[in-house]
């Protein structure tokens, strides 16, 4: 998807579409934290700890399960 920025005051906005916004689960209270590599601009929604510790169990209980069968994947 291609976007262009649009003059919003003295700055420049990027509207993101709602099914965009949806499918993220970001609202307008969502707070966002932007980072570059020097080319690109990343936007990530910031997460609140409790979801990332639940994330993260649920990553190792995968691995744990299926490391076998996801390295034989990967090769």
């Amino acid at each position: 998807m291609i976007k262009t920025l649009i003059k919003h005051g003295n700055s420049l906005a990027l509207v993101i579409d709602k099914p965009i916004l949806e499918l993220l689960d970001v609202t307008a209270d969502t707070p966002l934290e932007l980072s570059t590599d020097g080319d690109t601009l990343m936007i990530s929604p910031v997460r609140d700890e409790e979801r990332q510790k639940k994330l993260r169990a649920t990553l190792d209980k995968i691995n744990r399960k299926y490391s076998d069968d996801l390295r034989r994947l990967a090769e």
